[in-house]
């Protein structure tokens, strides 16, 4: 049994895995320290589909590949990580399934996950795994309050579907997701990840994505494409395939995938 109380999930191992030397208070500075702590250390990734290996949202699973291997996830892992241990640590925290934007006005099915987090009176709306828009830090759940992050400024706003999150990272604010506050339970949390994971459609099965926020910027990498982004500036290169891109993964973004080059899929033709 860990130190957490949990046999699922070793406190000791997540706090190893993120760099923090104890586990924070339940308090907004708490609350701030473990969600800026995750989303800088554990990278948003979808290696796993391209690997032919599936995405397993099972908290052990989740736990196994997130905290003991160098390995990032997406929003089902991210989130589901972040959830557990939250919980254990004794915040007061809930799941939401969000519609995401990734055209104007053309919403998709409820496939991302984020979590609201109930604190001092009020609710923070906490995401570690929106890949290059990842806030990183909890967001106040106050609409039309805008809260500026690094480069970044987000705002909660009314919508016909919910609540949705934008997104101004210097030309104007844009629909990220829209999400609802009804109850989820492990099963909207499967059909959502079969569907991301394994739909033709699905821009996680069309292509592989890498991303990791810091202080002083995002590294992402979509498909071969690398882009650096820090004090105003913006870098871009190709990555070659193969055991560069392997280098690559591992070097800038710490995943380790444990394979040889022609274990990587070829990206399908959209």
């Amino acid at each position: 049994m860990s130190r957490s109380g949990h046999p699922l999930f070793d406190l000791d191992a997540y706090l190893g895995r993120i760099g923090l030397a104890a586990p924070p208070p339940v308090s907004e500075d708490g609350l701030r320290a473990l969600h800026q702590a995750q989303v800088f250390t554990i990278p948003f990734e979808n290696l796993d589909i391209h690997l032919g290996r599936g995405i397993d949202v099972a908290p052990g699973a989740i736990f196994d590949k997130l905290v003991r291997h160098p390995r990032g996830g997406y929003c089902f892992e991210l989130n589901g990580l972040l959830f557990q241990a939250l919980r254990v640590l004794g915040f007061e925290a809930r799941r939401v399934l969000a519609r995401v934007f990734i055209e104007p006005g053309q919403p998709s099915g409820r496939t991302h996950l984020a979590i609201l987090v109930r604190l001092g009176g009020r609710d923070w709306l906490c995401d570690a795994g929106f890949g290059g828009g990842t806030p990183r830090h909890p967001l106040p759940f106050e609409t039309d309050r805008v809260a500026a992050q690094f480069d970044d400024r987000y705002r909660l706003t009314g919508h016909p579907l919910g609540i949705m999150l934008q997104n101004d990272a210097g030309q104007g604010f844009r629909d990220y997701y829209c999400f609802t506050d009804e109850p989820v339970i492990a099963a909207d949390i499967a059909l959502g990840n079969h569907y991301t994971s394994t739909a033709p459609a699905s821009r996680f099965v069309l292509h592989r994505t890498a991303v990791l926020p810091s202080a002083a910027g995002r590294q992402s990498l979509i498909d071969y494409q690398l882009l650096l982004t820090g004090a105003g500036e913006k870098q871009r290169r190709e990555i070659a395939g193969g055991q560069a891109y392997l280098n690559c993964l591992r070097d800038i973004f710490g995943i380790d995938l444990g394979v040889t080059p022609d274990k990587l899929k070829p990206l399908p033709t959209a």
